[in-house]
């Protein structure tokens, strides 16, 4: 299997541009499958798997609980003391 990387220089962005050659049709068929159940394109998947292959990729499910521990850490202090929505709605329909 042949790698090749090339810059691309037009528009903006200058992003580097990956080929690869002579890749095995079972092993494009496999990142195909996985790049379609995960909603994304060949690219956007081959880059996602390089990024967790090479340890630079969260996995989603550390992501979201470590997300979850930052909203419970920056819970309102005393949120059990606040008043009941309903009660205060029932309070200005009664003004």
């Amino acid at each position: 299997m042949h790698f090749a990387v090339f810059l691309h220089t037009k528009g903006v962005f200058d992003m580097p541009l990956l080929q690869v050659r002579d890749m095995p049709q079972d092993l494009y068929k496999k990142l195909a499958d996985t790049a379609e159940r995960d909603n994304r394109s060949i690219a956007q998947e081959t880059v996602a798997l390089l990024k967790k292959a090479l340890g630079d990729n969260e996995d989603r499910v550390m992501r979201r609980k470590r997300v979850l521990e930052q909203i419970a850490s920056n819970a309102l202090e005393g949120a059990d003391s606040l008043p009941d929505p309903a009660d205060l709605i029932r309070e200005d329909r009664d003004r």
